[in-house]
C-alpha cells in the first residue's frame, strides 16, 4: 500500500505540475486547466452520488451537467472577449459562475418536479444534487479563477494551493505512522491523531516558504506573492493547511455517513477522486480570498 501511494502520489505531483506551470503557455485559454477539471467532474461526481442513498440519488446525468455548466462558466469571460461579436462581454468574472449554479439549482427542482410521483424523497434529492454542484462545481471555481485574478503570480499561486494542503497530507500520513497516538477524530477518521496533524501543518508550512523561496529565486525580489514576506508565507502554510485538514475530514464524514471507507478505488493507494482532491476542494476558497484581498 505505502508503494503504491508514493508513486502515484508521484504521478499526481507530476500531472498537476505540468498543468500549473506548463499552462501558462497557453494563455487566456489555459486549454489543459479545463481538460484536467472536466475530466475529474465525471469520476468525481460519479463517487459523490454513490456515497448518497440509493433512494435519495441526485441523477447522474443532470448532476453532472450542472457541475460542468459551473466549471465551464469560468471561462465564458474568455470566449466573450476573442467573440465579442458573438457573446456579450461581461466586467463581472464571476458573473458567468453564478449565474450557471443558479440555473443548476433551477433545474435540480424542476428535474425533481417532472419526476415527483410519491413524497419522501423529492427535497433530499435536490439537496444531494445542489450538494455536488457547491462541492464540485463552486469549490474548484475558486481554483480556477485564480488562473485570472493575477497572471503574472497565477501558475505560483495556483501551484502553492494545490500543493501546500496536498504536502500537509502526506506530513499528516507519514507523521501519524511514526508518531501518532491521540485521536483527532475518532467519529469521522479514526486513523488521523493531533500528532499527524501537527507534522502536516508543520510540513505545509515548509512547503508554503519552499514554493515562495524558489518563486523569489527564479522571478526575483520585485515578484513577491506575498506582501509581508516569510512572515506571511508561514501564516498561509498554516491556514491553507488547516483548512485541507478540514476538507479530509468533510469528506470521511460522507464515507462514514455512507458506511463507505473510500469514495471509489479508482485511484490506487488513495481510493478515489474524492480521496485525492478533498483537502483541495476546501483550501481553494481560503487561497482565493487570501490572494484577491
Amino acid at each position: 500500500m505505502l508503494r503504491t501511494r508514493l508513486w502515484m502520489g508521484s504521478l499526481i505531483a507530476a500531472l498537476f505540475g505540468a498543468v500549473v506551470f506548463g499552462d501558462g503557455y497557453f494563455a487566456p485559454w489555459f486549454p489543459f486547466l479545463l481538460i484536467v477539471f472536466v475530466g475529474l467532474a465525471f469520476p468525481a461526481v460519479k463517487e459523490i452520488i454513490s456515497l448518497q442513498p440509493v433512494a435519495d440519488r441526485a441523477g447522474r446525468i443532470s448532476t453532472t451537467a450542472c457541475v460542468l455548466a459551473v466549471l465551464l462558466a469560468n471561462w465564458y469571460p474568455t470566449f466573450a472577449e476573442q467573440f465579442p461579436d458573438l457573446l456579450p462581454q461581461t466586467r463581472e468574472p464571476w458573473k458567468p459562475v453564478l449565474i450557471a449554479a443558479t440555473a443548476s439549482i433551477f433545474a435540480a427542482f424542476f428535474v425533481e418536479m417532472v419526476k415527483y410521483r410519491t413524497p419522501g424523497h423529492s427535497m433530499p434529492r435536490v439537496a444531494n444534487t445542489i450538494l455536488a454542484i457547491m462541492y464540485l462545481g463552486i469549490f474548484p471555481s475558486f481554483l480556477i479563477k485564480l488562473r485570472w485574478l493575477e497572471v503574472e503570480y497565477a501558475s505560483l499561486m495556483i501551484g502553492m494551493t494545490m500543493f501546500v494542503p496536498k504536502v500537509g497530507d502526506i506530513g499528516a500520513y507519514f507523521t501519524g505512522r511514526i508518531l501518532g497516538r491521540t485521536p483527532l477524530s475518532p467519529w469521522l477518521s479514526p486513523k488521523k491523531t493531533w500528532e499527524g496533524f501537527v507534522g502536516g501543518i508543520g510540513l505545509a508550512v515548509a512547503a508554503s516558504v519552499l514554493l515562495w523561496f524558489i518563486s523569489l529565486e527564479i522571478r526575483g525580489a520585485g515578484h513577491d506573492v506575498f506582501r509581508h514576506g516569510v512572515v506571511e508565507a508561514v501564516l498561509f502554510g498554516v491556514v491553507i493547511g488547516i483548512a485541507g485538514v478540514l476538507g479530509d475530514l468533510a469528506e470521511s464524514m460522507l464515507k462514514r455517513d455512507s458506511l463507505a471507507k473510500d469514495a471509489s478505488s479508482s485511484v490506487p493507494g488513495f481510493g478515489g477522486v474524492l480521496d485525492v482532491i478533498d483537502s483541495v476542494l476546501f483550501a481553494s476558497p481560503v487561497a482565493y480570498l487570501w490572494f484577491s484581498r
